[in-house]
């Protein structure tokens, strides 16, 4: 079991220098004690344990700074939540009921092979792979039907990242971008991001598919499902989506097709 769900003070402790590590180091206590639906004083009281224990630096006017013992507990605190986010996965796919494709023609109650394939569950006859489950129900191939039983784990390479970075409007936009060399990179790719007005109207040019609402969340989770995502990315945006890639653990390479004219 997790440390800080056996001790209420240690889950306290953590969503108040998670609090201060998010919005500090102005944020009042108050807004910690609604936050975390606690009083203001029990706020007070352990962020000055918190300062005694070596955790918090108090800069003076209420404004607090995690230290580095403090950011490395932080870090130990979430390795363990994310194991346990596993351990319990595991133990609610052996009684839970998840979609997959039926790769093959597949009968009621029978245990069956699952892999992952362009992004998505699939289920075939057989039992020669690393995770199998059981059928809920029959399927035709091409279907979706019910699983159950899930043992092992279905063997995942979570997909790297291409960024393709092109000007901004204040450079020119759409009308500076070296659409040869992007055709060439897009060819045979999917899915396709645009982040960005000037990507939307880049990629609308080269009337390939690709998908502009959430492309950052939606990139990512396609890469933890398997593919090697692509993301046509205005210049000034580009700095967050790495940003969020590298806080995902996720591998990217960075293109630049702004035209270059003689």
């Amino acid at each position: 079991m997790v440390e800080v769900f056996r001790n209420k003070n240690l889950a306290t402790r953590f969503q108040i220098l998670v609090e201060i590590a998010d919005k500090g180091p102005f944020i009042q206590q108050r807004s910690i004690a609604r936050q975390l639906k606690i009083t203001p004083q029990a706020v007070s009281d352990y962020i000055a344990q918190l300062v005694a224990g070596g955790m918090l630096e108090n800069e003076g006017r209420s404004r607090y700074r995690l230290t580095g013992e403090a950011v490395n507990w932080v870090i130990k605190v979430l390795r363990e939540l994310d194991e346990y986010n596993t351990f319990v996965l595991r133990a609610i796919n052996n009684i839970a009921v998840c979609a997959a494709v039926a790769e093959t023609d597949l009968e009621p109650r029978t245990r069956i092979s699952l892999k992952m394939k362009d992004g998505l569950l699939y289920a075939s006859a057989g039992t020669d792979s690393q995770a199998t489950g059981i059928t809920v129900s029959a399927a035709g191939r091409g279907e979706d039907i019910g699983i159950t039983g899930i043992e092992g784990i279905v063997p995942l390479t979570v997909g790297s990242v291409t960024i393709i970075k092109m000007p901004g409007i204040d450079m020119g936009g759409s009308g500076k971008v070296d659409y040869n060399r992007l055709d060439s990179l897009l060819a045979g790719r999917c899915p396709v991001f645009a982040l960005g007005t000037e990507a939307y109207v880049t990629l609308q040019k080269t009337g390939i598919r690709f998908q502009y609402y959430g492309a950052v969340e939606a990139c990512i989770d396609a890469s933890r499902s398997g593919l090697k995502p692509v993301v046509v990315s205005v210049s000034g945006e580009t700095s967050g989506l790495v940003t969020r890639l590298a806080e995902a653990g996720i591998d990217y390479q960075i293109t630049d097709i702004t035209a270059i004219h003689s």
